[in-house]
């Protein structure tokens, strides 16, 4: 997808259409302004609401600070299940507060499952868990996708709009812009994508010997030139041998993917900050369709797409896998 006019783009997205432009226009031609309400994962079927109290977070932190670790705090949260499915859920929602917790797999085991097919911010609770393991988005999905989560990469919302209008998208992304015109901040997101490269560092003692040797004579004899004669002269060698322990290491590295969208936002946010990576959360809200850049009488130009951020979360240095 050839890459858009970013101020262009968003100026016009925000601003609006006008016949004395002379700017791209963005026409939402499947699209409202209005955001509808976010999904869960899976929709439950009608019923009463549950009677359990739930608890205050102060009751929930202080349970999640009595666990050394996060695998124990979350096999404590799933033991309350027995007693209150509400209680269980907002204390695994306190213990995955912690950086270091990265029990994506347990999240997703069968004790969750119920929770993550009913609990609207289940989608923002796997979100930030895979922020918390790196923020390597396709690997991720290819794990949520074998237990059936339904969360999408980008990639397919963009080749199928009408299949996954409406749906979870998940992407590791930078702000490479934004624009505030009242209320509604829009921001030019570009995708990023995340490989690991390899090199190796020393560790332990280092070793470097020098030697030097000299040899000197004389060499006698006839020549041509000189006639009967001696020459003397020496010979210096010099060798050196260094000797060191070596470890492979591995660094993370985003790169863009080349697809780019527009993300919206309820409000201005200050900590979303431009030129860093963030594991992103959004729901796809379909294409936009820009005017003015058509080629001969084609009725459509290139087309980009638009979604409205949930949650937003910085990825961790290294990478779980």
């Amino acid at each position: 997808m050839p890459r858009l006019p970013m101020l262009t783009l968003l100026g016009a997205l925000v601003t609006g259409c006008g016949a004395a432009h002379s700017h791209v226009a963005l026409e939402d031609r499947a699209l409202t302004d209005a955001p509808a309400p976010l999904p869960a994962l899976v929709q439950a079927p009608a019923g009463p609401p549950a009677e359990d109290p739930r608890p205050s977070p102060q009751d929930a932190r202080a349970f999640a600070a009595r666990y050394p670790t996060p695998a124990l705090c979350e096999g404590a949260a799933r033991r309350i299940q027995g007693t209150s499915r509400d209680e269980a859920w907002l204390a695994l929602k306190v213990c995955a507060e912690s950086p270091a917790f990265t029990q994506l797999g347990a999240v997703l085991g069968s004790a969750w499952a119920e929770d993550l097919r009913v609990r609207p911010d289940a989608a923002n609770l796997i979100a930030r868990v895979v922020a918390h393991r790196g923020g390597s988005v396709d690997g991720e999905l290819r794990l949520l996708h074998a237990r059936k989560v339904p969360i999408f990469s980008l990639a397919s919302a963009i080749a199928q709009p009408d299949t996954y209008r409406g749906r979870y998208v998940m992407l590791r992304a930078q702000v490479a812009d934004q624009r505030l015109e009242g209320e509604r901040p829009t921001l030019w997101l570009v995708e990023q994508g995340l490989q690991s490269v390899a090199s190796r560092r020393e560790v332990g003692m280092t070793f470097r010997t020098d030697t030097v040797s000299e040899t000197s004579g004389d060499l006698g004899g006839r020549t041509v030139l000189t006639g009967e004669g001696r020459v003397g002269g020496s010979v210096v060698t010099r060798e050196r041998t260094y000797q060191s322990t070596t470890e492979p290491t591995y660094d993370n590295i985003s790169d863009e993917t080349g697809r780019e969208a527009l993300g919206r936002l309820a409000a201005a946010d200050p900590f979303l900050e431009t030129r860093r990576d963030y594991v992103i959360l959004a729901r796809f809200d379909g294409l936009r369709v820009t005017s003015g850049m058509t080629n001969d009488d084609e009725d459509e130009g290139p087309k980009i797409p638009v979604l409205t951020i949930v949650s937003y979360h910085l990825p961790q240095a290294l990478a779980v896998y």
